[in-house]
């Protein structure tokens, strides 16, 4: 899985939260970025659950950072829009579970195994303040 829409919706959310001096609702984000209200408060939902924004409720509620955002990686906010650990290939994380059964047969793997290695790393590096410049 290549990094999908929940990613890009999160990471834009995030990036006009931080630039902002007060808490974003869900309505505010969707429309100043244009992106489907009802998707986009799934994706909020899911950055708040894994503690990457906070919710606040009231009047003046809605979403702030829950740390500085050079804090935040982009790999964890990947990670919890997708609600997975993202990965660039459709290959199993180990050769014993490869689908096919087949994993130790295959030619490819250590090289796609060490690729995604070196993504995560760089997202794990990659902070959302060396984004939202």
């Amino acid at each position: 899985m290549l990094l999908t829409k929940k990613s890009e919706y999160a990471l834009l959310s995030l990036i006009s939260i931080a630039k902002s001096d007060k808490a974003k609702n869900v309505d505010e984000l969707s429309r100043e970025l244009r992106i489907p209200k009802s998707f986009l408060a799934k994706i909020m939902q899911n950055l708040a659950k894994n503690e990457i924004v906070i919710s606040q409720r009231g009047v003046n509620g809605g979403f702030i950072l829950a740390k500085p955002y050079d804090q935040l990686t982009i790999f964890s906010i990947t990670a919890a829009a997708e609600e997975k650990i993202p990965s660039v290939f459709e290959c199993a994380p180990s050769m014993d579970s490869c689908p096919s059964e087949s994993g130790s047969l295959c030619s490819i793997w250590p090289l796609l195994n060490n690729l995604q290695g070196k993504i995560n790393e760089f997202l794990e590096e990659l902070t959302l303040k060396d984004i939202a410049q």
